[in-house]
């Protein structure tokens, strides 16, 4: 298998040139191999992340899992699809057909197409490298949330609309959020280039995540939370909203909601990987692999630990849902409004002054803390040691700060509260002033 792999790519391309021109096979014929690769693969994913998410939970709740179809329960997905398929799909009577009806392929469209431009490896790993790969993830992606409003309110359901609206609040206020996590890495980066993101950190030798730690977590928990993931799971809160946006929907279009829910999960922890953790790069791989003239073994053996840093990470997408319990929705929005986004604020600040103090201190009274700019802001040792001390001074500057805000504006609504209860809320006759403490009996 790891011979076919290695093999046929020079295979293909040397059968193709021979009935089409270099570009045509180069521009039209492998972007379509590659396409077809990656939707295959991320099908096969969603269709086994429903049973690795299964047995983990079953592990973490000390139970067995799926156990009946196949060995250890390994054909339990494809007995799902299937019943999924042959179940009736209906429609409520006044419903929107058309939109209850596109509404599903939106969803998976959406979360589809921002994986042309994620870099899985180096060379034909990748599909096509857009010089602004990062606005075009965060403006597709953004359009999942349309299907989850057209969905719901499609089905004429109060359910689902609720469930709708609260999809639609909760995804636009994290997207927020994600959006200016990422700009501390394209700093650093100097590119808009998910490919390029993944130069300048091979370049450097290092993981934006050193450099990056409140970007990293930001990042993560609002790509949860945008993906409708547990504890933010509130669109879809099964104790107060049936099922929210996809109530009324039933068969394969039901499951349509999940492949666009688990590709999204991939998307996530992909950009995630490649922004922070080097994405397919990793230490003395390209020594061992292309230095020596193993080309096509480097290009797998960094698919492997691109998919072995986003498996980590999905990991934890499963971890958490069966660890934290669900959040009040007021929670919810506190967390990102008030949390998420002054962080995302203050982290753009701390890291502009640390590329800034990173320029003004190289050269002065010989310190020496940047050794090129062409692919991205590569950093000598010194120059590297500085920028993680302030990426780690960042994660207290940040507490500090957060702590401060949210203390003195929960201190503000307390004192508001009681202001309400005491000139509102008492029954007329009542003075709005406590009575005094009445004295003690004389003894």
């Amino acid at each position: 298998m790891i011979l076919l792999a290695l093999a046929a790519p020079n295979f293909i391309d040397s059968l193709l040139l021979r009935f089409f021109s270099e570009p045509t096979v180069n521009y039209v014929i492998w972007p379509f191999i590659q396409i077809g690769a990656v939707v295959t693969i991320t099908a096969l994913w969603v269709a086994y992340a429903t049973y690795l998410e299964r047995k983990i939970s079953a592990f973490i709740q000390a139970r067995l899992g799926p156990m009946r179809v196949g060995p250890w329960g390994l054909l339990q997905p494809i007995a799902d699809g299937l019943k999924l398929l042959v179940k009736e799909d209906f429609i409520p009577e006044n419903a929107d057909r058309g939109i209850f009806f596109v509404a599903p392929y939106i969803a998976v469209v959406a979360a589809f197409v921002v994986m042309a431009v994620v870099p899985f490896g180096p060379d034909w790993a990748v599909i096509t490298d857009v010089n602004i790969g990062v606005l075009f993830v965060l403006a597709v992606s953004s359009v999942g949330v349309l299907a989850l409003i057209l969905a719901g309110w499609s089905s004429n359901s109060k359910y689902a609309l609720l469930g709708a609206l609260r999809s639609s609040a909760q995804m636009v206020s994290y997207e927020v959020s994600m959006g200016l996590a990422i700009i501390g890495a394209l700093m650093f980066a100097r590119t808009l280039s998910l490919s390029g993101v993944v130069g300048a950190q091979a370049a450097d030798s290092i993981w934006f995540l050193f450099y990056q730690p409140i970007g990293f977590v930001i990042f993560l928990i609002s790509g949860i939370a945008e993906n409708n993931r547990a504890p933010f799971d509130l669109p879809e809160a099964e104790s107060e909203l049936v099922a929210g946006f996809h109530t009324e929907y039933s068969g394969f279009r039901w499951s349509l909601f999940f492949m666009a829910e688990y590709a999204a999960m991939v998307v996530v922890t992909a950009v995630a990987t490649t922004l922070y953790l080097g994405g397919w790069y990793f230490p003395f791989v390209y020594r061992l692999t292309e230095a020596r003239g193993y080309h096509n073994l480097y290009v797998v053996v960094s698919l492997v630990v691109f998919l072995a840093k986003s498996g980590l990470l999905l990991y934890l997408y499963f971890w958490l849902r069966w660890t934290l319990p669900r959040f009040r929705y007021d929670q919810l929005m506190d967390l990102g409004w008030k949390w998420m986004l002054p962080a995302a604020l203050i982290n753009i600040v701390v890291s502009a002054i640390a590329v800034a103090t990173l320029q003004g201190l190289d050269g002065w009274h010989g310190i020496h803390t940047i050794e090129s700019m062409t692919s991205g802001l590569n950093l000598t040792g010194a120059g590297k040691m500085i920028a993680i001390a302030i990426g780690i001074g960042n994660l207290f500057i940040t507490a500090g700060i957060l702590s401060l805000i949210n203390w003195r504006s929960r201190d503000f609504n307390l004192k508001k509260q009681r202001r309400k209860i005491r000139l509102v809320d008492l029954p007329k006759g009542v003075p709005a002033v406590a009575p005094s403490k009445p004295a003690q009996p004389a003894t």
